[in-house]
């Protein structure tokens, strides 16, 4: 006897399948479209607001950062370089001075070291630990006591008359030039790479939510025509509210930003890079100062070997540093008189190369007199009270403090202009694409209310 057979249980239909044949279902039926219509045209307003919320939160935070985080540690990381350098520039002096040394030459150098280190503890609290700026700044700090160990030794020594003293601050200042002051360049890098991560985080378009912004805007006009052809209702409220919070969002959105990223951009161009150029002459200023110090410390203990014409010649290595130093001066002061963009910016950069040829003479004719041996005389040159070499330093420093205090006044009005234009845009999206998508859903109702 055959066996009966046995019928196939119905396959059991998932819930998004479901879904979808409901979808379908209402589809075929205005009052399903207009549904669909609504929701989708709720969805891209809030999406669009979503976007330029997150999107400008973003950049506002990076602009933010470069005004008040990384530009002020750039030149923190340079006013280390520039103290050290400084540093090492007063001890030479003091030592040339001798027995005579100076209380404004010994407090100068106090200052220099105590700066260092006070900017060495709050750049320590602001890097990231294993970082290569937290590596840099480790490396300072131990060396730091070392050189005044050694800068101490020189002047005990020096006062004391014994000849030792020199080859202790020779030794100071190849332990500066050597180690220290490449690790604060080291760290003045990193710091800057920082701020040009800052710039460009800070400063693209916003195109994923202009692109949003479009579509729904074009998503709105369509359903609004559509809504004219069916009814022949030229306006519906809900719907016009919805476009006009959208089109406020995408304008504020455009027109802002635009605003925002010229303030960075001309803080940039007329702030950070001044400052850079400035920076640079300036360091370049004090190793040529501390190199000319040493010149006669040292009384050509130290030389070098140089190529000149295909010649090898044996020439005294701090004075061929302090030409190369001196080059680098000029090329920095023709930059940032170039980069100036008013006169208070090119003036003080004007009669720093205007100190910079009166020093160059003047250090030429100590020179002259030391190589003829007239060592007191040429010492006179270098560090007197008048006519020396000390007096055109001064003023270069001096000049280029001033210039450096103007740039980084156009950075930060530039900066604090771009961030202050991007005031308010994350909240004011967001709130503004919600009651957007409230008005397309409550004009979509009230065309459903017509079919009940």
């Amino acid at each position: 006897m055959a066996e009966p057979a046995t019928a196939t249980p119905p396959t059991r239909r998932t819930a998004f399948a479901e879904g979808v044949d409901k979808a379908r279902a209402a589809a075929t039926t205005e009052p399903g479209r207009l549904r669909i219509i609504g929701a989708v045209l709720a969805l891209l307003v809030v999406a669009f607001g979503a976007v330029t919320a997150w999107q400008t939160a973003d950049r506002a935070a990076a602009a933010d950062d470069v005004l008040h985080k990384s530009q002020p540690l750039s030149a923190a990381a340079a006013d280390i370089y520039r103290s050290l350098a400084d540093a090492n520039t007063a001890a030479s002096s003091g030592f040339l001075a001798g027995g005579q040394e100076t209380a404004a030459s010994r407090k100068q150098y106090e200052d220099d070291i105590d700066k260092a280190a006070a900017e060495l503890v709050r750049a320590a609290g602001s890097s990231d630990p294993d970082s290569p700026s937290a590596d840099a700044i480790t490396k300072l700090n131990t060396l730091l006591p070392e050189y005044k160990g050694l800068v101490e030794r020189a002047r005990t020594y020096n006062r004391q008359g014994f000849p030792v003293g020199g080859a202790y601050l020779r030794y100071a200042n190849q332990k500066m030039q050597d180690e220290m002051l490449p690790e604060a360049e080291k760290l003045y890098t990193k710091e800057n790479q920082r701020l040009e991560d800052d710039y460009a985080d800070a400063t693209p378009y916003p195109w994923a939510a202009i692109a949003l912004g479009v579509l729904a805007l074009a998503a709105l006009a369509w359903a609004q025509h559509r809504n004219y052809r069916r009814t022949n209702r030229v306006l519906n409220h809900g719907l016009v509210s919805a476009t006009a919070a959208a089109t406020v969002v995408l304008l504020w959105l455009v027109v802002g930003h635009s605003v925002a990223r010229a303030g960075l951009d001309d803080s940039y161009d007329h702030g950070v890079r001044s400052l850079n150029v400035l920076h640079d002459a300036r360091i370049a200023s004090l190793k040529a100062r501390s190199n000319e110090n040493l010149t006669l410390v040292a009384r050509g203990a130290e030389t070098k070997k140089v190529t000149v014409d295909g010649k090898d010649k044996t020439v005294d290595k701090y004075d061929d540093d302090f030409t190369t130093d001196m080059e680098h001066l000029r090329t920095g002061l023709a930059q940032a008189a170039k980069l100036a963009d008013d006169q208070a910016g090119e003036k003080p950069v004007t009669s720093a190369e205007g100190n910079m040829t009166v020093w160059k003479e003047r250090h030429s004719a100590a020179r002259e007199q030391d190589d003829y041996g007239n060592y007191e005389q040429a010492l006179a040159l270098v560090i007197g009270d008048r006519g020396a070499t000390a007096e055109c330093f001064d003023s270069v420093d001096k000049n280029l403090e001033k210039a450096l205090a103007h740039e980084q006044r156009e950075f930060q009005q530039a900066a604090g202009d771009g961030l202050d234009a991007m005031t308010g845009l994350t909240a004011g999206a967001a709130v503004l694409a919600v009651l957007g998508a409230a008005g397309a859903v409550l004009g979509i109702g009230r065309r459903l209310s017509e079919y009940r």
